[in-house]
C-alpha cells in the first residue's frame, strides 16, 4: 500500500496550489484532496516495494537457472552429436 506520509505531503501540495481567496478552508481541502487519493489510489492494483522486490529476486534466481539449465543442455547435445572415437 502507498505510504501515508506521501499522500498527507501531495494532498498538502494540491491545496498549497488553490488560490488565495480560497485558502480559508485549507484544511478542509487537504482532507477532500487527501480522501479522494486514498480512494483513487486503493483501486489500482499496487504492490509494495517490498514485494516487488521479492519478486524480482525471485526473477532473477530463475533467469540464473534457466541459463545454467541451456548450457547443461547445450553441452548433452553437443555430446551426443560428436561421433564416439573409434
Amino acid at each position: 500500500m502507498i505510504d501515508l506520509k506521501h499522500i498527507d505531503e501531495l494532498a498538502r501540495r494540491l491545496s498549497d496550489l488553490v488560490p488565495q481567496g480560497l485558502r480559508d478552508s485549507r484544511e478542509e481541502l487537504q482532507t477532500t484532496f487527501k480522501s479522494s487519493l486514498q480512494a483513487g489510489l486503493s483501486k489500482l492494483d499496487l504492490v509494495t516495494r517490498e514485494e516487488f522486490e521479492v519478486q524480482r529476486a525471485v526473477l532473477l534466481r530463475t533467469r540464473e537457472k534457466l541459463d545454467a539449465l541451456e548450457q547443461a543442455l547445450t553441452a548433452l547435445e553437443s555430446r551426443n552429436t560428436t561421433p564416439p572415437d573409434a
